[in-house]
């Protein structure tokens, strides 16, 4: 137990650490960042494939009505990391970024008869991005100027939720979750004519509040062999305890004379209203195969942005910042018999593709819209101590693209270990 309660706190400080650089993508800069990719290791061989899932020994996250399925005489522990080279491309140019990131720790058990109890800590958002922009002013060679954007942060949550089967076949569930993170952003104007201003904006933005997250689940038995599970889940949007913060600094190097405007408001940052629903088809506990739909109404909040209108400055919410998010999963696993002796019966493979649409709107358009596909497997962990821990392995491309904006292609390799020790068994001494 020590050494579990040791690895956890530490890799709670590594993945709170990692997530500040955990993403190179220029959209990271618009709103509170990237979107992190909220799933397990097993769920991501399927591309995130998870609201309809039942597992008695995979922790379920996406959907807290799952841990009523949890086996009652274990203890999971799941912790999961992943590698990712990422192609950016925009006017025939190109470059490539790495980045390899610890991604969630999170655990499970049973509490008591058909009640499942879980916690954990998982990444939000990320914000991480550091490039320039050069040209000459008024077709003059011998005057440049030089934007430069920087950011780092995003936002992480810690979770306690649980799940309970409270009719046969029907399952509620609950996680409860602190969000917090820091986020700065900074753009800086310079020139080649020192008696020219440089003038830098900084953002900066300190979230601490809370996120509900609701799921239910309910089985449908077709026949002997096949079933269905239809699940459902529900996110309430709610304001954020935040105070977004603006600083314009003007300073010219000739007279060493700065100056600067501070802007700030208080209390405007707004979690979305988050929906989802799945169905997963299960046959002899063989094939296993579903879709997701999830839904963020993004649209209902907005975003403080610093504009100068008729020369006028203004910090101020913007309404029109975001879009609704809508995406669709399909995925499926096969094992052909998980309590088989032999390795090759209890190995899983998983695949699975989505469709993301554009939530952010980049100068008054569309941002980018996102397409995935994967493939995995979980490799059955069997030594003399334990034949029940699982090795979740995945590749994963994801692309996002719009008109006239940069495409990003990127490849993920994801691993998820899932421990999975008999805490509970009774020992019967003769």
């Amino acid at each position: 137990m020590k050494k579990i309660f040791s690895t956890v706190v530490l890799a709670a400080i590594t993945l709170t650490a990692g997530a500040q650089s955990s993403t190179n993508s220029p959209y990271s800069q618009y709103g509170l960042g990237v979107l992190s990719d909220q799933t397990s290791g097993f769920n991501r061989g399927m591309n995130g494939l998870a609201l309809g899932f039942r597992e008695h020994n995979q922790v379920n996250y996406s959907n807290p009505a799952a841990y009523s399925a949890l086996d009652s005489l274990t203890f999971l522990f799941d912790i999961g990391a992943s590698g990712k080279i990422t192609n950016f491309k925009e006017n025939g140019k190109s470059k490539n970024a790495k980045n390899a990131d610890l991604d969630y720790i999170v655990a499970a058990f049973r509490a008591a008869r058909h009640v499942g109890v879980s916690f954990g800590l998982l990444p939000f958002t990320n914000v991480g991005y550091d490039y320039s922009q050069s040209g000459y002013l008024d077709n003059d060679i011998s005057k440049t100027y030089t934007n430069s954007y920087y950011g780092s942060g995003g936002l992480h949550e810690v979770y306690l939720g649980a799940g309970w089967e409270i009719l046969k076949n029907f399952s509620l569930g609950m996680n409860a979750a602190y969000i917090w993170g820091p986020i700065e952003t900074s753009v800086i104007n310079s020139y080649s004519d020192t008696s020219a201003k440089t003038l830098t904006k900084t953002t900066s933005m300190n979230v601490s509040s809370y996120k509900l997250d609701f799921g239910a689940q309910y089985t449908l038995q077709l026949d002997k062999k096949n079933n269905m599970t239809i699940a459902a889940t529900f996110s309430p949007g709610h304001k954020m305890n935040a105070t977004p913060t603006c600083n314009i600094i003007s300073s010219n190097s000739q007279t060493s004379v700065t100056s600067v405007t501070t802007y700030s408001l208080s209390n405007v940052l707004k979690m979305p209203t988050m929906l989802g629903a799945g169905l997963v088809w299960n046959h002899d506990e063989k094939w296993k195969v579903g879709a997701d739909y999830q839904l963020q109404m993004w649209s209902k909040t907005g975003f403080p942005v610093y504009r100068t209108t008729n020369n006028t400055p203004s910090y101020q919410i913007d309404n029109n910042y975001y879009n609704d998010r809508h995406k669709i999963i399909l995925g499926g696993q096969y094992c052909a018999n998980e309590n088989s002796r032999k390795f090759f019966d209890r190995l899983r493979v998983r695949a699975g593709v989505s469709y993301a649409s554009p939530y952010l709107k980049i100068n008054g358009k569309d941002g980018p819209k996102e397409i995935g596909a994967s493939l995995g497997f979980g490799i059955p962990i069997v030594n003399s101590l334990n034949n029940r821990s699982i090795l979740n392995i995945s590749g994963q491309w994801v692309q996002q693209s719009g008109s006239g904006l940069i495409k990003e292609n990127t490849f993920r390799i994801n691993l998820g270990l899932t421990f999975n020790e008999r805490w509970f068994m009774k020992w019967k001494v003769e």
